[in-house]
This record gives C-alpha cells, structure tokens and sequence, in this order.
C-alpha cells in the first residue's frame, strides 16, 4: 500500500535540525493562527490537523528519529511504501472543562483522523489526553504583542509614569468591538536607553485552553533633543569657545539635564576635541553610577567684529608666527 510521504518539518517551517524549542514554538505560532476556536476559515481545520500532525510528530524524540530515518530524498506528494509490520492506529483529543461545560474536540470530528502517512508509519500507538490541563495539555500561551513608545530624553534621564494608548488587533474577526484602544500604565526607569526593551507582563494576547495571556514588549525610542546627543548612557553636546578662549583656556558652564555642567577648558583647546564631564550622563541600572557627558568643542569666531577687535585681530596677524596648515 503507498502513502503520499508528508514533509513535517516544512509543514512546520523549521530546519531539520531544528531544536526542541524551535519547534514548540512554531507550532504554538501555527497553532493559534489555525486553531478551530480562533480561525473560522474552513482551510484551517485541515491546516490545524497537518500542524498537530507535524507536531505530534517531531516533539517526540523517539518518532522523530523513525521520522528522520527516511532520510531527505523523499519530497512531499511523492508516494512512500511502509514497512510491512505497520498497523492503524487512532489519536484523539478530548477538550477540557472551561468553567462552564464541558466540549469534546477530536480529530475525528473534523473529518477524520491523521493522514494516512502518519497512520502507517506510527501505526499501533494510541494516545489520548485532555486538551487543556492533563499531563498531554495543549494549552497555549497567548501571543507577544509589540509596539513603540517615544520619550523625551529628559524622561529617559528622570524616570516617568506614561499613559500610552494603544490599537489592539481583534483575535477574532466577527467580533470588531473588540479591537479598540487599550491605555496602559507604563514606567519609565531612570537610566531608560533607546531600543530598551520593556516588558508589561500578561498584556499581550489571550491564552488558549487555560493558557497564560502573553507580554507586551514595548520598544522605546528616545526622541531627538535639541542639545544634546545620545549616545548608550553617554551624553554629547557642542562647546562653542572664542579663540582666546581656545588659547588661553577658561571655565565655561553649560545648561545640563540636572542643572549646569562646568567644563574647565586647558589651553590649547583644538577645534573638535572633547572634553569629557563624568558622571554627567544618564543613570546605569543597579546602582552603577551614571554615563558620562562629552563636550566637542567648535571654535567660534564674531560674525561682524568692532573696529577695535579687528584691528586686534590685525595686529595678531601682523605679529604671530602661527601657521595653521604646517
């Protein structure tokens, strides 16, 4: 008798040597697309069962091994012959109390068993299990949701308490009210990076069958200031300075995020040199001290000079021995 051989790994788009992880968790991302709960599509039935399938299949290690002894020459349609000591078998799932009433849920009621493939191989094991709390549980976690939120520097410096609402994708498609904007209350760590990560745990989707609900990620932009540039923890500003002050060196004090930063410039000051303040940048987590505050000095000269400073200049010019470009 031929089958039609069916390609598990693909079905599940995993590599085959995929680990145990991969593959759980493409099959709980399938799974709850295709789930007959959530998916009233009538492809996702038989989508549904081919992912279990798939899924019964290589979470198991010793049937993923016969699985793998096929080799991968075969390709999926082409037709596979089974060993001659294959017998039926039948799977079945019953589904779980919700709290409510208690609903039946197996294979067979949506047309039949596993494919004829799975059948011949892995004929003679019968497995049962409740779908929801047994020990052959099939809850599943709900889906990470991800967004952005965009902070003021000043935010991300201090700390804060944001409301921030969000659009929310309704689960279901025949229930549009569902999608509506949700707020959520969000803290803002001093110290807070852009690009950090944080993590509003249980705001994300719903489980499935007794399933945790699962996080909110929210990534965070920090959006441009007009000072002061970002850099990790460190913070960089532009120091404009006269000559003189270039050459002869002064204190100069600039405006900070927690009040005034005082940069004590040496003699000699090059243009684009910086000049490093620290501890003047954003908070480190867990104690460790702050970031650092870089000024780049730009060395800035009069745009319309008194009749007194450029005949200065001028007479820097007549006696000075400085060339710039030797």
């Amino acid at each position: 008798m031929a089958v039609q051989y069916k390609d598990y790994y693909k079905i599940l788009n995993v590599s085959r040597n995929a680990t145990p992880e991969e593959i759980r968790k493409a099959y709980r991302k399938l799974a709850r697309k295709y789930h007959p709960d959530v998916n009233r599509d009538e492809t996702a039935v038989a989508r549904f069962k081919e992912i279990s399938e798939a899924y019964e299949v290589l979470s198991d290690s010793e049937k993923r091994r016969q699985y793998d002894r096929l080799g991968t020459g075969w390709k999926a349609g082409q037709d596979f012959t089974p060993p001659p000591d294959w017998k039926n078998m039948r799977y079945e799932f019953h589904r779980g109390d919700d709290g409510n009433r208690t609903r039946h849920f197996s294979f067979e009621d949506l047309g039949g068993g596993f494919s004829d493939f799975f059948e011949t191989f892995f004929g003679g094991t019968h497995r049962s299990g409740t779908y929801g709390n047994s020990s052959q549980s099939m809850a599943m976690r709900g889906a990470d949701h991800e967004a952005e939120i965009t902070i003021s520097l000043e935010e991300a410096f201090h700390g804060a308490r944001k409301t921030v609402a969000l659009q929310m994708e309704s689960p279901d498609p025949a229930d549009p009210a569902a999608s509506r904007p949700r707020q959520y209350q969000v803290r803002i760590p001093p110290g807070t990076t852009d690009g950090t990560t944080l993590r509003l745990a249980g705001q994300g989707g719903e489980g499935y069958d007794g399933g945790k609900s699962g996080d909110l990620l929210l990534q965070v932009r920090i959006a441009p200031h007009p000072r002061f540039r970002l850099n990790g923890h460190d913070l960089e500003t532009d120091l404009p300075l006269a000559p003189w002050e270039a050459v002869l060196g002064a204190t100069v004090k600039l405006p900070a995020l927690d009040g005034q930063a005082v940069f004590r410039v040496p003699p000699g000051t090059q243009s684009g040199q910086r000049i490093r303040l620290k501890g003047k940048g954003l908070p480190k987590r867990k104690g460790q001290g702050h970031g650092d505050l870089y000024a780049v000095v730009r060395i800035a000269v009069p745009d319309a000079p008194t009749p007194n400073e450029k005949r200065l200049f001028e007479e820097l010019a007549r006696i000075s021995t400085f060339n710039p470009r030797t």
